[in-house]
């Protein structure tokens, strides 16, 4: 059974840090393409970040120097870090996993729960 826990969200002042995780589990399965998403109160979910196949990252220009994409895959886990947040990246945080299965070779997409970030004085 696949699954992709998120965590790593939390209420912090403007200014701090958080590292937001994704970890997959799941046999025969590798870490390949990720998406982050964000959806604000009220708000349509947004796309933040992305990796793709050939490890190029982008980001939306809101959190461009800001945000950062990584992945240790030996741990099978996806990150976010993001520095400098302001009450604008209040949101629920997902990641969307796009892995590749080693019996098949196909793509396989998976979300994980989302994490709660809250950015407040």
């Amino acid at each position: 059974q696949v699954q992709v826990v998120a965590s790593g969200g939390g209420l912090v002042q403007p200014g701090e840090s958080l590292r937001l995780s994704c970890v997959l589990s799941g046999r025969g399965l590798r870490l390949n393409v990720v998406d982050w998403y964000r959806q604000a109160p009220e708000k349509q979910r947004e796309w933040v970040a992305g990796r793709t196949r050939d490890g190029d990252t982008s980001y939306v220009d809101s959190v461009k120097g800001r945000f950062t994409i990584s992945k240790d895959n030996a741990k099978m886990t996806e990150y976010l870090q993001m520095n400098s947040l302001n009450a604008d990246d209040t949101a629920v945080y997902y990641c969307k996993l796009g892995t590749h299965s080693v019996s098949d070779g196909r793509r396989y997409d998976y979300w994980g729960q989302g994490t709660q970030v809250t950015v407040s004085s």
